[in-house]
């Protein structure tokens, strides 16, 4: 019996190894395709190390230890910890005082010190209450992610639900979907604009969908799904 226990905890533990060594490490990329001229990639990274113009990165309201306690994910894995660390905290501290009190769709533009993280701008995007959380508030966050971008006249951006990483148990599929739609029916309604001469904006070349290794190759997936219909 000690034999056979110890050959199952064996055979576990190669598994173990096995599926983390088929996650794609931080930094793999892969642009899914285009809509509208506009380059739609999925990538392995977290917020505060995606070397972007500008990076979109979402927050519930805040409660007492939201990023560090569970169900949050483990420090190692959570980007918005990250994030929040590389800012010295700035983050929780705008929550917890009531500065930025992550209501669903409220924003904020932020200029981080040179060095402390790779985008040189940053846009907060509240989710609201993390109980009443849906998927389908992502197309407006999507949407609002995309007019920002357009308006600060960057030419590329990267987004990040992070979700994940607040502990959410969300539909990586849905949310990545919701969000693509919602920026590109934006990015259309600015074309619209400036074609009637009520809108001028700088073109956009690409958005980055950031990912965690376990979610990049489903959220590539359902980002083909949605480029193909804006596509046909």
């Amino acid at each position: 019996m000690v034999l056979i226990a110890a050959a199952v905890l064996i055979m576990q533990g190669a598994t173990a190894q096995q599926t983390a060594a088929k996650l794609p490490a931080a930094g793999t990329s892969a642009i899914i395709g285009k809509i509208d001229g506009i380059e739609v990639e999925a990538m392995v990274q977290g917020p505060a190390a995606e070397i972007t113009p500008l990076q979109v990165a979402c927050v519930f309201e805040y409660t007492e230890g939201d990023f560090t306690n569970p169900p949050a994910l483990p420090a190692q894995l959570n980007g918005m910890l990250h994030l929040d660390k590389a800012l010295n905290g700035i983050i929780t501290e705008l929550r917890r005082s009531g500065k930025f009190s992550g209501h669903a769709y409220e924003t904020l533009l932020l200029t981080p010190a040179k060095g402390s993280i790779a985008a040189k701008q940053l846009l907060l995007i509240g989710l609201g209450d993390r109980n009443k959380f849906s998927a389908d508030i992502m197309y407006t966050v999507g949407s609002i992610g995309m007019r920002e971008a357009l308006r600060l006249g960057v030419s590329s951006y990267a987004h990040a639900s992070d979700l994940k990483d607040a502990g959410i148990d969300s539909p990586t599929a849905t949310v990545a979907q919701n969000v693509l739609k919602g920026a590109m029916d934006a990015y259309r309604t600015q074309v619209f604009l400036q074609k009637n001469n009520m809108d001028f904006f700088k073109p956009l070349t690409r958005i980055t969908l950031l990912a965690g290794p376990a979610f990049f190759a489903p959220s590539g997936e359902a980002l083909k799904e949605v480029i193909a219909s804006y596509n046909n």
